[in-house]
């Protein structure tokens, strides 16, 4: 293997984030395979990049199916002959607090957003092993740090991701892959489209998506700086950096703050 190649490919690529990211990564001249559910969406970022001289390929995968994360794997070896780095970005949203969650959408959240980037990776991380080179960049979110009722499922997942990367990081750290888990906050994406929860919630995330002080470009920039640097832990936002070392220096004082924040917005 050619070992100045540089090659990524990133679920949920169509659109959002990934669409984000895949721009990120064609800027910088490399290779991206585009994996989204939709191959419409796929095909449609794989033609932005092409357009901008970058080399591109899009693949269709559902990353709630262990075959369908197989194929996509095997797709982009015979495609691109080799991979240095994958995103696991794939992902759907809900809201409502633990009871409020029915048992068949905890399985849906758990299965897309935990167990999906789970396969993506079983399926690269030896290949990375391997080669003894890549990384790995999973895509949690604030959430997933922040435990924040009423986003039982959502957070229980992501907070699983960062659990998930800090095992893999230690796996791998012998092996030469390198391991970095991505917690935004709220910016403007397609997230709400595959939405499960109030209709309260949604309209709520919807306002913070919209005055959100970032865009999905510039998390792309961010995550992609932190990737090069070999940063394992990766929140864009200071706001929320300040809020994760409240918790981790003051927990209790930090639990008091997220209560009476939660009071502040839902008055009894």
């Amino acid at each position: 293997m050619d070992k100045n190649q540089r090659r990524v490919v990133i679920t949920g690529g169509g659109s959002g984030l990934g669409r984000a990211l895949a721009h990120r990564y064609a800027r910088a001249g490399w290779t991206v395979a585009v994996a989204d559910l939709v191959r419409e969406r796929a095909d449609a970022v794989r033609d932005e990049l092409r357009a901008t001289g970058a080399h591109a390929e899009s693949y269709a995968v559902d990353v709630g199916d262990d075959a369908a994360v197989e194929a996509l794997r095997d797709a982009v070896l015979a495609t691109l002959g080799g991979v240095e780095h994958v995103v696991n970005n794939a992902g759907v949203s809900s809201a409502g607090t633990l009871v409020e969650t029915a048992v068949e959408d905890w399985r849906w959240m758990l299965e897309i957003n935990l167990l999906g980037v789970v396969r993506g990776c079983r399926a690269f991380a030896p290949i990375l092993a391997a080669q003894g080179r890549g990384h790995v960049l999973n895509v949690a979110s604030f959430a997933g740090l922040a435990g924040a009722p009423g986003l039982a499922a959502y957070g229980t997942a992501k907070a699983a991701v960062v659990a998930l990367s800090e095992a893999l990081r230690a796996e791998l750290a012998d092996r030469g892959v390198g391991v970095s888990v991505l917690c935004p906050a709220f910016f403007q994406t397609r997230l709400l489209e595959n939405f499960r929860g109030p209709e309260t919630a949604r309209a709520q995330a919807a306002k913070w998506m919209q005055r959100a002080p970032v865009s999905a470009d510039a998390v792309a920039d961010f995550a992609y700086a932190g990737v090069r640097r070999g940063r394992f832990l990766l929140i864009p936002t200071a706001r929320e950096r300040r809020f994760h070392r409240l918790k981790q220096l003051l927990p209790e004082f930090y639990f008091r703050r997220l209560t009476a924040a939660v009071r502040a917005r839902n008055p009894r």
